[in-house]
């Protein structure tokens, strides 16, 4: 019933927490099961309801975007059926350049992807292309030259050479296969046009081999703004100082503006944009067709509170590093609080500091940061250790991708400081109340269980004076271990298992040869197995028991503890548990035979079992390995 009405609609489902009030987030996932609906109709209505629609009876909006999706999808049907016939051109112009350069891209000249393209049948003459180029864009046939694109050893993407006309008298299939070494669809063309000086188409510049096409981007330090300025033709053997009035007359500056030229020569996985040399030909600065060189006024008497980044280098370093942080509260590990403009070199203490400023803290060392998971979409269990990452790029990966996410605590003591200290989150269960109070103990990490121990009475409300306390290890409703005194804390992991803290009771105490402390288990068997399969849930406990006690008799004891009324507790079956396998008690029968001295297992596999429903209600803090059989409430102090 429940699958049928609550799990059938999608949204995301969480696993039960391990343990909560406590560091590990719970892991979700998105479900995809399909809705449906159960619909009832009158046995009268049976003949109106259930029977053929016709087009008519389909309201006409209805019609006409169902018309329309399916025009569409034998559109797209029959281009992929005949997509082996056709080429895909894509063409970039200067204004592309010009809308794409400083805006979407830095780097390299342009992104294919946001150009025309023309869809082209491969036995078609490139000519017949040209004729579609002419009409698409307004530039006549014989004003137009094609350029080929051509990827490099460093992964720059740049315009290699003019087409011939020999290839151009080919048909737009053999121009691909050609020119396409990667084998696919496409044909990347850049497409030159030359204008005189009323602004009109004129025939390209006839291009010999001593001429080099370079592209020019104009960067501005005070605006931190980069731009595309044109491209040139320069005879290989001149120099940059020779063609300073056309660069300066290109970049809007006067014709004797002092400039300096870098080449941009790739930027992954790192920038490299290089001075060039003023005194030095073309060919000598090793620079050929498709080249960027990035233009700027001379940054000599430039201070770096001018302008954060003086030169184009460090400008597009900036660009390339640069990284949008989004940092939550790791109280409020789904709500976005504030977003910071980092580097990806910054290091821990640049990060740290960045944090530490938006919020108006004096110390960065009391923020403590905490990584993203990208899976689960919850923080980490760990969070990062005091200038343990040495890089926001090392804080920011899972595995191999890459988050935008932090989440940030501001402690009350620095960071180093509390990582000398051992931090361990303790659920007290009172004695007499019916509550759960989780306290946050900060001790030094060679401290003792003792130690805790003690730091914790200071802290709690205790039934008498004189209470001795112990600690426990709990997991999965099972009591795994109690803590000896003289152990150290440093190992102790609060992160997957639940550390409890309550009173021994004074029968515990005065047990004799012939008693036994037994362990208590609520349980239940899940009717969807075929096997009797167990499941555990609620506070498990510890009994004492004595040698020749019945079960009435221990029963007596076990409603008093757990406060019970008779009408619910004559519901409930008892059961000695022994690696799962439930063993029903009779009231007559003698408890402690059915316990050994010895451990088989553990002591936790033998238990004694209390078999009723879980009424606890459903809620967050209760769907998880620490429910209560009769939930009590929690307090949290940190």
């Amino acid at each position: 019933m429940k699958r049928a009405l609550e799990e059938q609609y999608g949204g995301e489902e969480e696993l039960p927490q391990t343990n909560p009030g406590f560091n590990n987030s719970p892991f979700k996932f998105t479900k995809y099961s399909n809705a449906y609906m159960l619909v009832y109709i009158r046995e009268s209505d049976k003949e109106k309801i259930i029977c053929n629609v016709d087009e008519k009876d389909i309201a006409e909006h209805l019609r006409i975007r169902l018309k329309k999706e399916q025009e569409e999808k034998e559109l797209k049907k029959k281009e992929k059926a005949e997509a082996h016939l056709y080429t895909i051109i894509k063409v970039a112009r200067d204004a592309d350049l010009v809308e794409q350069i400083g805006k979407e891209i830095y780097f390299d000249l342009v992104d294919h992807d946001k150009v025309r393209n023309f869809r082209i049948q491969k036995q078609l003459s490139f000519n017949t292309f040209k004729e579609e180029v002419a009409k698409e864009f307004g530039i006549p046939v014989q004003l137009q030259r094609f350029w080929l694109w051509a990827k490099r050893q460093n992964h720059t993407y740049r315009p290699n050479r003019p087409l011939t006309p020999q290839e151009e008298a080919q048909s737009v299939g053999q121009l691909r296969e050609v020119s396409n070494k990667a084998n696919n669809a496409e044909l990347k063309l850049f497409l030159e046009v030359a204008f005189g000086v009323d602004l009109r188409p004129i025939p390209p510049p006839e291009k010999i081999k001593e001429d080099i096409l370079l592209f020019f981007k104009l960067y501005d330090p005070l605006k931190e703004e980069l731009r595309y300025v044109g491209r040139l033709f320069v005879k290989g053997n001149s120099k940059p100082m020779e063609n300073f009035e056309k660069l300066n007359e290109m970049a809007g500056f006067a014709p004797d503006e002092e400039i300096e030229l870098f080449e941009e020569i790739k930027y992954d996985p790192h920038v490299m944009c290089e001075r060039i040399d003023m005194k030095l030909s073309f060919r000598d600065s090793q620079l050929e067709d498709g080249d960027i060189i990035c233009i700027q006024k001379s940054s000599q008497g430039q201070s770096s509170e001018e302008c954060r980044y003086p030169t184009v280098p460090a400008f597009l370093d900036y660009v390339h590093n640069r990284q949008m942080v989004r940092f939550r509260s790791l109280e409020k590990a789904k709500e976005d609080e504030f977003s910071l403009e980092l580097s990806k070199q910054n290091n821990y203490d640049e990060v740290v500091q960045s944090v530490a400023r938006h919020l108006g803290l004096e110390d960065p060392s009391k923020i403590r940061l905490t990584p993203h998971n990208c899976y689960s979409q919850q923080p980490k269990p760990q969070p990062i250790k005091y200038r343990g990452a040495e890089r926001l790029t090392d804080m920011l990966v899972h595995y191999n991708q890459i988050s935008d996410i932090l989440y940030y605590e501001v402690l009350d003591i620095p960071l180093p400081e509390l990582q000398g200290l051992k931090t361990l989150k303790i659920a007290f269960h009172h004695a007499t109340k019916d509550e759960v109070v989780i306290h946050t103990i900060r001790l030094p990490k060679q401290s003792t269980v003792g130690d805790v121990i003690s730091d914790l009475k200071t802290k709690v409300e205790l039934s008498h004076p004189d209470a001795e306390l112990r600690l426990l290890e709990v997991f999965y409703h099972k009591i795994y271990k109690i803590f000896p005194l003289h152990e150290k804390i440093e190992n102790i992991n609060d992160q997957y298992w639940t550390l409890r803290a309550e009173e021994i009771p004074e029968e515990e105490k005065n047990l004799g040869a012939l008693g036994r402390l037994i362990h208590v288990y609520h349980f239940m068997k899940d009717p969807a197995q075929n096997q009797v399969q167990v499941q555990n849930f609620g506070d498990p406990f510890f009994l004492a028991i004595h040698e020749g006690e019945t079960l009435e008799e221990v029963k007596i004891r076990i409603q008093k503890k757990l406060r019970v009324s008779d009408e619910e507790f004559s519901k409930w079956k008892f059961a000695f548990l022994s690696l799962g396998r439930p063993e029903y008690l009779q009231d007559s029968d003698i408890v402690s035979s059915r316990f050994q001295k010895r451990d088989v297992y553990g002591a936790w596999e033998q238990y004694l079992g209390l078999e009723h429903s879980d009424n606890t209600p459903k809620r967050s803090y209760a769907a998880n390995q620490n429910r209560h059989a009769y939930e009590k409430p929690v307090r949290i102090y940190n």
